[in-house]
């Protein structure tokens, strides 16, 4: 009989917590609770803790750095080593020196990553504009709080804001900074959390101020008007576009376009860069320009360097002789990041949550923060005079009979029993007796109890007007104007970002001659993949591969160097190149055009377009039975810009989108069952893209526009029973014969 094989004893082990466990026992858990017990608390951690800004428009490591400092005596006193600075902070922040003394760098004036910094610093701490220039260690450098800080820790010590344990218990910390300004808007601020992200640009601060008084007097305050875009401490060119910067404003997010500044020098031929956009440094600009001289597309320059120095940034470019400056500049503007864009993502934490919020909203949460500090500094200053009062009521009362006073505390015995006796001879409380029994001697005289005494009418007037305005949220609003006035006139500056409002747009010839030319065909999918195909490789292929569930909707042979016109559903259109496709094979499913030009998101495209010279018309047909005849060339722009907002109308949905050169009969399809065939020739051209057009076909209650086909595609035999020579027309019931889908069947 064989033996059944022992299992081997597994060794048992006591846990800490006194419980008996077996080693190498494993527990089984739930990916999903292991998620939620170990890397949400991380993930929360990250967020409220570390990456996203507050309504004061700090970091917890700015904030507690900055704090440090001014409990070091730095507002005032003279500099001392960067080091010393970054051992005290860490009685607040638990993290390494080098972590801490970067936080430092970036805030310091040496770095010119803030219009306003918070640092006054001495030796090397690096430059924003710079990827490559690394700031001095710890040691070398020294620093002191900048003198606008006084804005930052005005009455910190009148309990204006929360103060809570710092990490191990021992000390007190802000929980915010009493900020006298909406710094969150002045001072630039990137992070990066866990599912999210923050990148708020610095505005200025001058122009901060009097949005925010402005709003706070009317909340329907145009804030274009007072605050005209973003400032940034590296200077160089806003492009300002009106539409983008009210959705920055009203949505927190969007982008804005900046261009370096440049100057030629004739004596010498060549260009100097003295400014350049905040999102960019001088080492990436000279690599992709190094990139491009190397693939031959740049010719126009000898030589490129980088002579930054003391006096401040500037990149030189020596020119071939006979190269224009200004078309150079426009080239590098296009192929290089001396044009770029900052990204806005106006990410805050208010309340311990992160929201999306824009300018206005983010001024309303700031002035309401702002009241509640400014209220909390007044109940500490009623508290501090009320108590003051109170002192000089029992001083007063010993005024009545000074030497009864001495008399008391001359026959008794105890020192215990002072105070009591004193406080039965005159019916004052132990503290006013107290402060009564410290009097010295000399001082026990009528002069100096009149002169105390005089101070309560005063009292008692300054702590009914703190009062009032406590009560009054009209004088609380006063209060923060005031301030916000003090303020941008203490330390305002003039714009270092200039605003260009009529844009140079940046022409695509020279481009354009170096595009190859060839002979391609074009097949465009209903869903809005694209492949490109040359002759050779069509006829070398075999049938056209499709996503599962798509089709053709078209195909047509062009060239290389034509341009496309597609449009969307979101009443835009995006031009492009056929060149900036790649060549292709029908095995391939092709570029989709949402990811390739860059679609918002959820947009479709609803019909791809073949301009050619700009020379016919584009058609549209709208749910309502309206119909919009505008010309091509209301597309046709001298720019490279890519895309077009208000491409059409969007009072009703697109049903369909049809170019052509000559005049077309074309087939109206409505929901109940109606057809009307009209020619284009009965619609006159309207010269804005965005026109609501004429009505076609008159509709029914409830019924709607469907499907719109040229006549030849139409398949209809009864053509006369459905034509029109008058527009608006209602058409004609549609006969059997004539349907489209009959047709399609025949086809089938």
């Amino acid at each position: 009989m064989a033996r059944k094989k022992q299992e081997p004893e597994k060794k048992k082990k006591i846990n800490t917590d006194g419980v008996m466990g077996l080693v190498g026992s494993t527990t089984e858990q739930a990916i999903s609770e292991t998620l939620e017990i170990n890397y949400m608390p991380y993930a929360m951690s990250v967020i409220v803790s570390r990456a996203i800004p507050e309504i004061d428009g700090f970091k917890p490591s700015h904030r507690k750095l900055l704090y440090t400092m001014y409990k070091m005596g730095l507002l005032t006193g003279g500099r001392t080593k960067s080091a010393n600075i970054v051992g005290q902070t860490m009685r607040l922040n638990p993290h390494g020196d080098a972590a801490i003394y970067e936080t430092m760098v970036r805030l310091a004036r040496g770095n010119e990553t803030l219009l306003h910094p918070f640092v006054d610093s001495k030796g090397n701490f690096g430059k924003v504009y710079s990827r490559d220039m690394a700031y001095a260690a710890a040691r070398y450098t020294e620093a002191k709080l900048d003198k606008f800080c006084e804005e930052l820790f005005r009455d910190i010590d009148s309990d204006t804001v929360e103060m809570v344990d710092n990490y191990d218990a021992t000390m007190k910390e802000p929980k915010l900074l009493p900020t006298t300004f909406p710094n969150v808007l002045v001072s630039a601020n990137q992070g990066i959390a866990v599912g999210m992200a923050s990148n708020i640009c610095s505005f200025n601060l001058k122009e901060v101020c009097e949005t925010a008084i402005a709003l706070i007097k009317d909340p329907q305050h145009d804030i274009l008007s007072t605050l005209p875009g973003p400032d940034f401490s590296t200077g160089a060119e806003l492009l300002f576009d009106e539409a983008t910067t009210r959705e920055v404003y009203s949505t927190g997010r969007g982008s804005f376009k900046l261009r370096a500044k440049w100057r030629y020098v004739k004596d010498g031929n060549r260009i100097e860069i003295y400014e350049i956009p905040y999102s960019t440094a001088t080492e990436i600009i000279m690599d992709k320009v190094a990139d491009l001289i190397k693939a031959g597309k740049i010719k126009e320059i000898a030589d490129m360097r980088d002579e930054t120095d003391l006096g401040g940034l500037k990149l030189t470019i020596d020119l071939k002789r006979g190269v224009e400056p200004e078309k150079l500049m426009q080239k590098l503007f296009r192929l290089t990041p001396l044009q770029d864009s900052f990204p806005c993502n106006f990410n805050i934490l208010i309340a311990g949550m992160p929201r999306v919020m824009g300018v206005g909203e983010i001024l309303e949460e700031w002035t309401a923060w702002r009241t509640e500090c400014i209220k909390n500094r007044l109940f500490f200053q009623i508290g501090k005079k009320r108590d003051r009062l109170h002192l000089l009521k029992g001083l007063e009362r010993i005024l009545l009979d000074i030497d009864k006073a001495i008399r008391i505390i001359r026959e008794t015995e105890l020192e215990s029993e002072v105070v009591p006796n004193l406080m039965i001879g005159f019916g004052i409380d132990e503290i006013q007796a107290n402060y009564v029994a410290e009097i010295k001697l000399r001082n026990i005289n009528k002069e100096y109890i009149l002169k105390q005494t005089k101070a309560i009418d005063e009292l008692e007037r300054e702590i009914a007007e703190l009062q009032a305005t406590l009560d009054s949220s009209r004088k609380l609003r006063n209060v923060i104007i005031k301030e916000l006035q003090q303020v941008a006139d203490k330390y305002g500056q003039p714009r270092k970002t200039e605003i260009i409002y009529e844009v140079a747009e940046i022409g695509p010839e020279e481009e354009a001659e170096e595009v190859p030319d060839y002979p391609v065909t074009l097949f465009v999918s209903r869903e809005g993949y694209i492949k490109k195909i040359t002759a050779q490789s069509l006829r070398m292929s075999g049938e056209q591969k499709f996503k599962e569930g798509d089709s053709l909707s078209f195909s047509v042979e062009t060239s290389n160097r034509a341009e496309l016109l597609v449009f969307t559903d979101k009443f835009q259109c995006y031009k492009t190149r056929i060149s900036d496709f790649d060549d292709g094979k029908a095995s391939q499913l092709g570029d989709y055009l949402p990811s390739k030009l860059g679609f918002d998101p959820e947009e479709k495209v609803v019909q791809v377009v073949l301009p050619g010279d700009y020379k016919g018309f584009v058609l549209f047909f709208f749910e309502n039975g309206k119909a919009a005849k505008v010309p091509l060339s209301a597309y046709e722009t001298k720019t490279n810009r890519r895309k077009l907002t208000g491409a059409y109308s969007d009072k009703s949905p697109v049903k369909a989108i049809v170019s052509f050169q000559a005049d077309l009969q074309m087939a109206m399809y409505a929901s109940d069952g109606r057809c009307l065939i009209f020619s284009t020739a009965q619609l006159l051209p309207k010269t804005t893209r965005n026109t609501q057009g004429v009505a076609v076909m008159s509709l029914k209650k409830k019924a709607v526009l469907e499907n719109v086909r040229t006549l030849e595609e139409s398949g209809i035999v009864n053509q006369s029973r459905y034509r029109t020579k008058t527009i608006p027309a209602a058409g004609a019931l549609l006969k059997e014969e004539d349907s489209p889908d009959k047709q399609i069947a025949f086809e089938v």
